[in-house]
């Protein structure tokens, strides 16, 4: 499908272009066997990896003038470099004549960009990868810090609800989850074949990921997220999140088509979760050994993850609230699991061809893909050059629509990649996503004050 996976990096102060390269040239990620391995194919037409030497000249690409498009004229650097951003997403192939990996350096607009194909490894082996390569800013031996996922508090209360749960409880809880397993692989497999969401003003499809794009950048406050989930019982950040793409698309759906979508319309979104046994971020000297039982490249299932139109006027927190409720049953469930290993069986009894045919049809027959990667809590530089931003957003889906969430510093920013065929307001679009999160914020402190 030829995904290229996009980090856009700021940096603080001017890119030193050869202080950046030689960093590169020891960094771990030229001495990963897939960052210095050209994908050949064989007569039979079979693809395999084949070592050579990595020319970094090659690989770095420096535009020294601002960057400019028709759009961009006048408008802000975040701007230019999400035009140019949607420009990469549909016409520059990455070249099979050198690894699968290069750099455009924006020097006017002190960003990089770092465009990998998704065969070189998923979200989390890539963004381990890099972070290794990164230090602090306020002490510049050491590597970033990673939150961790679930508090403590969380962590003993579920402790003893199941302390106090019966054994009528246990069974009818056993019984509940085997039902939903049930329910979710059938839907899955139906999703995979021909069961597809209902046309919107956001509905995408097949031949879609050729149009042109347009990016745009919705950015909110942890600490707003965290405010916000203390607001439900034990709800997390992708609850929050969640809820806010919940409450901006019935948001943004009564601006582009009031009165004409129906109440309770389901748009389903497909989020990409880390099959490891260690979730987050991995240590890549484990992920880089044979014999490590988390390995490296794409370890990876897909999970349905409906939202529900609704009209303005409901309680904001109640899309929250169904969203935890939703997010629950499917932690409790083997769908992600599921959907790797039908993929895995697929591509072993048909081959290639056929298990990107089956990944293409799910692509096609649901709203949006989502994705979530958690990043360091305090400032890190890059080649010693600080950073101010990290965004992410990939290339060659069949969605109009997109959302890659990075968190960094106290900040989360959601890349929205659209086909502006479809949708041709994405900064309107996330501004609906940025005032939905205020919104639950209000509701929740009304909550608090009470």
């Amino acid at each position: 499908m030829e995904t290229i996976i996009h980090l856009a990096i700021g940096m603080k102060y001017p890119i030193d272009i050869d202080s950046s390269k030689a960093f590169l040239k020891n960094s771990i990620m030229i001495n990963h066997p897939r960052f210095c391995s050209l994908l050949v194919r064989d007569r039979s037409g079979r693809e395999y990896w084949r070592r050579t030497e990595v020319d970094i000249d090659r690989h770095v690409i420096v535009l020294d003038a601002p960057v400019t498009t028709p759009d961009s004229h006048g408008s802000t650097a975040e701007a230019a470099v999400n035009e140019y951003l949607a420009g990469l997403a549909v016409s520059t192939p990455l070249s099979t004549e050198k690894p699968l990996w290069e750099i455009h350096v924006l020097r006017a607009q002190r960003c990089s960009i770092m465009r990998i194909h998704h065969a070189l490894g998923d979200g989390i082996s890539l963004m381990s990868m890099f972070l290794a390569s990164c230090r602090r800013v306020d002490d510049p031996d050491a590597l970033p810090r990673i939150p961790s996922g679930k508090s403590k508090q969380n962590q003993s209360g579920n402790e003893r609800r199941r302390r106090r749960r019966n054994w009528g409880e246990v069974v009818w809880g056993i019984l509940m989850m085997v039902w939903s397993n049930l329910v979710f692989m059938v839907d899955f497999v139906l999703r995979s074949l021909w069961v597809c969401d209902n046309k919107t003003a956001v509905t995408g499809g097949a031949g879609v990921e050729l149009w042109p794009r347009k990016l745009a950048t919705a950015k909110f406050l942890l600490e707003d997220m965290k405010l916000v989930k203390k607001a439900v019982s034990d709800a997390t950040i992708n609850d929050v999140l969640f809820g806010v793409v919940s409450l901006g698309l019935s948001r943004y759906l009564d601006h582009r088509s009031p009165n004409a979508v129906q109440e309770g319309l389901r748009l389903t979104g497909l989020a990409m979760v880390n099959l490891r046994d260690q979730q987050g971020l991995q240590d890549v000297t484990e992920l880089m050994k044979n014999n490590s039982g988390t390995r490296w490249g794409n370890n990876f299932g897909m999970i349905l993850l409906p939202v529900y139109y609704h009209k303005s006027g409901e309680d904001p927190l109640s899309y929250l609230k169904r969203a935890k409720s939703m997010i629950d049953r499917k932690k409790q469930s083997v769908e992600a699991h599921f959907s790797y290993k039908i993929g895995d069986l697929v591509m072993s009894l048909f081959g290639a061809k056929m298990a990107c045919w089956l990944n293409y049809r799910i692509l096609c027959n649901t709203t949006f893909a989502i994705s979530n990667v958690v990043g360091p809590q305090d400032e890190i530089a890059f080649a010693g050059n600080p950073m101010t931003f990290l965004r992410a957003n990939n290339s060659s889906l069949p969605h109009a629509l997109a959302m890659h969430l990075v968190s960094y510093v106290g900040r989360a920013d959601m890349q929205i990649s659209v086909a502006k065929d479809i949708i041709p307001d994405p900064e309107f679009l996330a501004k609906c996503f940025e005032e939905a999160l205020l919104e639950m914020k209000e509701a929740a402190a009304a909550i608090t004050k009470f």
